[in-house]
């Protein structure tokens, strides 16, 4: 390939001339990461041929990195965070991203108790870019990421939508799973319908309650408060709200609950009160956690990417870095990735028949 001497040659060029990735080639410009000698010549070579020059805005980047990629989770005194199928999961695929492209992760604990500062993490130079798990809707927490963005520090948020701000974050179509998760629950025949949601100042809740509202609308069944609880998405939580729900029994003849864990508590409670399975009502859960295939009886769940998700915001953060140009649109453009979720029907939906699907 020979480039005119009047003609500045690109990073895409560069790759395409080594045999490489894009991402690869920025890496072995700015200096950043473990890099084969092979590769490294070889991308050396193809940029001397053709006369490539990184910008310089992606060359002060990189001088200003710590290597880290920080991830900013809740903390709650004697919670087992790291149990928790959702916590999990997001972080397996967040390391699995940050491993590939040669980066540290960082773990960053909030305290409810205390004002947020994400902005520090950036100042003191202790990451490079910030995924924010297990965000909820409050004054305080909009401010810090605010700030984040009007400092245009690269940070996303996952599994959290805040309405009216133009955050960057990857989420999934809870309303759209909710409504599958009930819309299942009325083509068994049910039409009393309970629904043990979350918290709603975390944005997933609401969406699930809105795809439990317009499930029932196309199904023309009434919408009752009294069938609508909350918990808190421990098993604790669960069972404590099916205490709530004895007296709608046997009425109540389909439940939806926002997460496995809620569901396994409320399977708890109906245990103790020795009710026949043949008796529960048909249940759908949330989250498709490793849990729900051995409950008795197995939980039909909608299952979230939460994999998927971190690996997704790692890869997409991880490529600010190594992209001048998408740099200086990620704050202008904000991206916001919604994935699909997808209902596994077992026996908890189907009535005592203890088959898996």
């Amino acid at each position: 390939m020979e480039m005119s001497g009047y003609l500045i040659a690109t990073r895409k060029e560069v790759a395409e001339f080594a045999g490489v990735s894009e991402a690869t080639v920025s890496r072995v410009m700015n200096g950043v990461g473990p890099m084969k000698e092979e590769t490294r010549s070889k991308v050396l070579r193809a940029a001397e041929k053709l006369g490539y020059v990184p910008s310089a805005l992606a060359r002060s980047f990189a001088r200003n990195r710590s290597g880290n990629l920080g991830v900013v989770l809740p903390y709650i005194p004697k919670a087992r965070l790291f149990s928790s199928y959702y916590f999990s999961e997001m972080l397996s695929g967040i390391g699995s991203a940050v491993r590939e492209q040669g980066y540290d992760l960082l773990l960053l604990f909030r305290s409810e108790q205390e004002p947020q500062e994400y902005e520090s993490f950036f100042l003191a130079q202790k990451v490079d870019a910030l995924i924010i798990l297990g965000s909820r809707d409050e004054p305080g927490e909009r401010e810090a990421i605010r700030k984040l963005k009007e400092a245009r520090h690269p940070f996303l948020v996952v599994n959290q939508h805040f309405k009216g701000e133009s955050f960057p974050e990857v989420d999934v179509d809870h309303v759209e799973g909710s409504r599958q998760a009930v819309t299942h629950l009325i083509q068994q025949g049910c039409s009393h319908i309970g629904f043990l949601n979350g918290p709603l100042t975390y944005s997933n809740s609401a969406d699930r309650l809105s795809g439990y509202q317009k499930a029932l609308a196309e199904g023309d069944l009434h919408l009752d408060s009294s069938y609508l609880f909350e918990g808190n998405f421990s098993r604790r939580s669960g069972y404590e709200a099916a205490e709530k729900m004895r007296e709608l029994l046997p009425e109540m003849d389909g439940l939806f609950v926002s997460n496995d864990r809620m569901a396994i508590g409320v399977l708890q409670k109906f245990r103790e009160w020795q009710i026949p399975e043949e008796k529960y009502p048909k249940i759908v859960a949330y989250d498709d956690s490793d849990a729900a295939e051995i409950t008795v009886p197995p939980l039909s769940s909608v299952r979230v990417p939460f994999y998927e998700m971190g690996m997704i915001a790692a890869n997409k953060l991880l490529q600010i870095g190594n992209d001048a140009e998408l740099f200086r649109t990620w704050f202008d453009e904000p991206v916001r990735e919604l994935l699909q979720a997808e209902l596994i029907v077992r026996a908890s939906s189907r009535g005592n028949t203890h088959v898996n699907n």
